[in-house]
């Protein structure tokens, strides 16, 4: 997958190839198709937070399509929308 890490504070952001992740138990897969950036992220991006885990990938409001399933997940299908908002920071 690409995404724009973090990778050291108060720099630009890098465009990076990171491996697929599988998703394990309960957890899906998104392929992103828009990803919102808060406030929260860029405090971190700027250093403005205490003990963020570098390198981060900003950005925790997403929508996309399942693109991948985790055992035990019931009620979900590849292809559907979904969507996640939440502050790990």
């Amino acid at each position: 997958m690409q995404a724009m890490v973090l990778k050291k504070l108060k720099t630009a952001l890098e465009w990076t190839d990171l491996p697929n992740r599988e998703p394990g138990p309960g957890e899906i897969r998104v392929k992103v198709a828009a990803c919102g950036v808060c406030r929260t992220d860029l405090h971190v991006v700027d250093g403005e937070l205490p003990n963020p885990k570098i390198p981060i990938v900003p950005g925790h409001e997403i929508v996309g399509r399942i693109d991948a399933i985790g055992a035990g997940v019931k009620g979900l299908e590849i292809g559907e929308r979904a969507g996640k908002h939440d502050h790990a920071v």
